[in-house]
């Protein structure tokens, strides 16, 4: 796996993956930036939210569980101090379904952050680990409409 940074200006940076996928970074205008792209930390938890989240949907369905949707919003925590690493992270899990289990939604949960989602594992180093998840049943909500 590869990937790079290229400075273009200011404080903005032109990231692209080695699989030719490309996305403008760049800082507050306090620290020189001109607010045109997404700061670097924040792409490490969106990084996170999409690394879980893929986890988690995939083990979904090799259980056979009829997923229709799957979103994992992300708070973090700061420390103060140089180098300001990530010191608590909560996730929350909507996932949404039909007839689909909780169990088996609280276990590809687990799962992904215990064993799978590599980003979970190596920010889980520095930060307090937290999440909450949200099971949706589309046949109960279409039942109570």
């Amino acid at each position: 796996m590869k990937a790079r940074a290229k400075w273009v200006e200011g404080m903005a940076f032109m990231g692209e993956a080695g699989s030719g996928h490309a996305v403008m970074m760049d800082g507050a205008p306090e620290y020189g930036g001109r607010n045109i792209g997404i700061r670097p930390m924040e792409m490490l938890l969106i990084g996170l939210a999409g690394c879980t989240g893929f986890d988690v949907v995939q083990i979904l369905r090799k259980g056979r569980e009829s997923v229709t949707g799957c979103e994992v919003e992300v708070e973090a925590e700061r420390a103060t101090e140089d180098p300001k690493v990530f010191t608590k992270i909560h996730l929350a899990y909507k996932i949404t379904g039909r007839g689909l289990s909780q169990a088996k939604a609280e276990r590809a949960v687990t799962l992904s952050k215990e064993k799978y989602c590599s980003a979970s594992i190596m920010l889980g180093a520095t930060a307090e680990m937290s999440y909450t998840l949200d099971v949706v049943d589309e046949l109960q909500k279409v039942a109570a409409e």
